[in-house]
């Protein structure tokens, strides 16, 4: 496979991730699948921090768009493209990191919520992951309802879109490699 036709794959691998991260990032805002908490301001830090919407969207999206063009045989198709694709992957990686380090703080954390004393916290922060194997220590949350299984999907589901986008990013690095050494193999048919 040529490494225009690798760009164009790699891109076309991105969108759906990209629209899964801002989908999952936006779904957090609305735990028991309510407006309330949001307008009361009961949404952890992680979730505000954007993780889905900044890394795994905005910054995986515009590299995605570039990497796309470079694919095609217009002017991005030469080694001066290829070598620019490099620097777009490399934002695209590190925004999966973002996205990545944000969920996976998000799921350490655990939901913020209303416990049994009718206070408002997060009663699974500074512990470890166990509260996640562990539902009988859901009860401590109290409201919204299965905020935990609702934080816990979610924010697995951005760790895995990122890793996915990191993986891809990280083979656009190395494709462009390729395509700034050896040039791209676009054929042009001859009349």
């Amino acid at each position: 496979m040529c490494t225009g036709k690798c760009s164009l794959f790699i891109a076309i691998s991105l969108y759906p991730l990209v629209l899964l991260s801002i989908l999952c990032n936006i779904l957090l805002f609305f735990p028991d699948w309510s407006t309330k908490y949001a307008k009361e301001g009961h949404i952890t830090e992680e979730v505000k921090y954007m993780g889905g919407f900044i890394g795994g969207g905005v910054l995986a999206l515009i590299p995605a768009l570039y990497i796309h063009l470079t694919g095609e045989q217009g002017c991005c198709a030469n080694r001066f493209g290829m070598f620019f694709s490099i620097i777009f992957a490399a934002v695209g990686a590190a925004g999966a990191v973002y996205s990545f380090v944000v969920a996976l703080l998000g799921l350490s954390n655990g939901p913020l919520c209303r416990t049994s004393s009718n206070q408002w916290g997060q009663p699974f922060k500074d512990k470890s992951l166990e509260y996640l194997e562990n539902s009988i220590l859901w009860g401590q949350c109290e409201e919204p309802k299965n905020v935990i299984k609702f934080n816990m999907g979610l924010f697995i589901t951005l760790m895995v879109a990122s890793v996915l986008q990191a993986l891809l990013c990280a083979s656009q690095v190395i494709n462009g490699l390729i395509g700034c050494i050896c040039g791209t193999c676009n054929d042009k048919q001859e009349p």
